[in-house]
């Protein structure tokens, strides 16, 4: 036996060994629980959550079938979802999100997914999807032929809709240590492409209208800094030879909400 084996033993004898011995597994153990943990934040980072609400008919799904790079398959015209639907958009820089569209319908699926995207599992930030009272009717279950909503019935629900949210985005955000980040998306831009600057007011906060007081009630009890709001237009659908917003127009506005999303999240 070496002298360095020796004295080794001498400076650390039996009882001594075996308690480093099993100091260093308790480590690595520990590093191992950890691992999952640390891989979650890292993904979390990365690919942060996003919750998309709005009534039925705002265009919620489509929009996310854009900021997810997807095209709408078959059934493109069909209103509403009865589940929570789930897209992922990824850069090539290994950075991207996770959406998930709440259903727009008053119903317990509803009522799941936002307890879920705001309680359960609290998301990373809010795209909430508005249409300026053009949301496409849904049809009252039973009957047949095209639903009828006047413009401004469609603008009354959008207020009810928001109520619902709005409730679940302040109880999250002052549970949360850090502030929470709120998108109003204004859809089927196209439709009234003449009237963006007015329209983009209406659902900002500050302005006095019927929106925008909802909207200073929001940051009122989650508390204004820990309630980013931003208001941006978007045409999803804009772009075709009938539209009044160009293709190159509509995609730079879809660009534009995606660029503002990775802004919030830390991406760039």
């Amino acid at each position: 036996m070496s002298r360095t084996t020796t004295r080794f033993r001498t400076v650390l004898p039996t009882s001594s060994r075996a308690a480093l011995g099993a100091t260093i597994a308790g480590g690595v153990l520990t590093s191992l629980s950890a691992a999952p943990e640390r891989v979650g934040r890292l993904f979390r980072g990365r690919f942060p959550t996003v919750a998309v609400t709005g009534m039925t008919g705002v265009g919620k799904t489509e929009m996310a079938n854009r900021l997810a790079r997807r095209t709408s398959g078959e059934g493109v015209g069909e209103v509403g979802s009865a589940v929570m639907e789930r897209r992922t958009r990824r850069s090539r820089r290994l950075q991207g999100f996770r959406f998930l569209v709440v259903p727009g319908d008053n119903a317990a699926t509803r009522l799941s997914a936002l307890d879920e995207v705001f309680h359960d599992e609290p998301v990373d930030g809010i795209i909430h999807v508005v249409a300026n009272g053009h949301a496409t009717p849904r049809r009252v279950a039973g009957t047949s032929g095209h639903a009828t909503a006047t413009r401004e019935e469609l603008l009354a629900a959008e207020l009810e809709d928001w109520t619902i949210t709005a409730h679940r985005i302040a109880s999250m955000a002052v549970r949360r240590d850090r502030p929470v980040w709120l998108v109003i998306a204004v859809t089927k831009a196209d439709l009234y492409a003449d009237e963006l600057d007015e329209v983009v007011e209406y659902y900002s906060p500050g302005s006095g209208s019927p929106f925008g007081n909802r909207i200073d009630e929001l940051r009122a009890l989650a508390g204004g800094a820990k309630l980013s709001v931003d208001v941006l237009p978007v045409s999803s659908r804009g772009g075709d030879r009938a539209s009044a917003i160009p293709p190159k127009k509509a995609s730079a506005m879809v660009d534009a909400l995606a660029a503002r999303l990775a802004q919030l999240s830390g991406h760039v």
